[in-house]
């Protein structure tokens, strides 16, 4: 518990277990030309949309050219949005001894709260303290929650189910989009774990020498974020690390692994990381959309022909995990221990 960023006063150094090597820290210009695509969904999953195919068209482009994109009237009020936020700033402020039974620096325990982000056994620590739960389904799931602050499994129930439905438009539509069959992205594909990072980032007095979370790839399917107000998150982007200024109630959408991997290379899981500043406590929560662990992810077979052969082999979704860790989340070591002859 005593690692916990969020229990300590304030931070005048960067002790060193932060301090990473100087070749992994921020470097280069941030590219400030370019801006991630904002997508009007035109009030969410519940909403017809007479110009679908135009959104169809928004959403497979952004995917295409970025592999990121933020979403606004997606159906989520703007009051809830408020609410999981703040329940979960709360829960960060609280004592450490209300936030004790949660603890734990066991990597294979589902619902746990950590200090940092370790990749490899002697990797560098990243600035962040994370809770991260099991959520979906609700009635399976919510008595493992934390029980304080009073509304925090009230608001996290309703939040979750709202940003599953969102994400699962979007798959809707990329289904539509590419000619898969119907319901390709139902069943075990994303009926596995919906899990939540709750992020909190503390001022950093030095942020040049570390970081929040280190360049990475999502493992999953989909994910939504939900930014707050203080910037952080930082995508690549033709060789160049592109911001992505916070958008007020939207969610920004990354494609996982996965995705990348059924659509055969048409989308792209991009890496991104996540930046310290001095001057703000930063807070994110991310919604990550999982496969079930007996999945059989495989390019989809619409989408394989002579001209575009398959780029990836078959595995079951448990395996892919396995190997993830084992490279510490690299994109380049992850998908190419999964090409094809690779």
């Amino acid at each position: 518990m005593d690692s916990l960023l969020s229990t300590m006063e304030f931070h005048q150094t960067v002790p060193e277990q932060f301090v990473l090597p100087p070749e992994k820290r921020v470097a280069g210009e941030i590219n400030t030309s370019v801006s991630l695509p904002v997508i009007d969904l035109r009030g969410g999953p519940h909403c017809y949309v007479e110009d679908r195919d135009k959104l169809i068209e928004q959403v497979l482009q952004a995917g295409k050219e970025f592999g990121f994109f933020q979403v606004i009237n997606h159906g989520v009020s703007e009051q809830l949005m408020k609410d999981i936020m703040g329940v979960t700033e709360e829960f960060f402020n609280m004592p450490k001894e209300d936030k004790a039974a949660f603890y734990s620096e066991d990597t294979s325990k589902t619902n746990r709260l950590f200090s940092s982000t370790i990749y490899g056994k002697d990797g560098p620590r990243y600035w962040r303290d994370c809770l991260k739960l099991a959520c979906y389904p609700v009635p399976e799931t919510i008595n493992e929650w934390p029980d304080k602050p009073t509304k925090f499994r009230e608001v996290l129930a309703k939040f979750i189910v709202e940003a599953r439905e969102v994400s699962m438009m979007l798959l809707t539509l990329i289904c539509e989009g590419l000619g898969l069959k119907e319901g390709y992205f139902e069943g075990d594909v994303s009926s596995g774990q919906v899990l939540i990072n709750a992020n909190y980032y503390p001022p950093c007095p030095k942020p040049d020498l570390t970081l929040g979370l280190p360049p990475h790839c999502d493992r999953n399917l989909i994910t939504l974020l939900l930014q707050g107000e203080v910037s952080g998150l930082q995508i690549m982007h033709q060789g160049r690390w592109v911001g992505a200024a916070p958008v007020p109630n939207a969610f920004v959408v990354n494609f996982g692994h996965q995705l990348e991997i059924i659509t055969n290379g048409i989308l792209k899981s991009v890496e991104h990381r996540a930046v310290t500043n001095s001057g703000a406590a930063r807070m994110s929560m991310a919604v990550f959309i999982m496969p079930t662990m007996e999945s059989f992810i495989s390019s989809a077979k619409e989408l394989i022909n002579e001209e575009n052969p398959p780029l990836y082999k078959s595995f079951l979704f448990k395996d892919f995990l396995r190997i993830y860790t084992d490279l510490s989340a690299k994109r380049v070591d992850v998908m190419e221990a999964f090409k094809v002859n690779g």
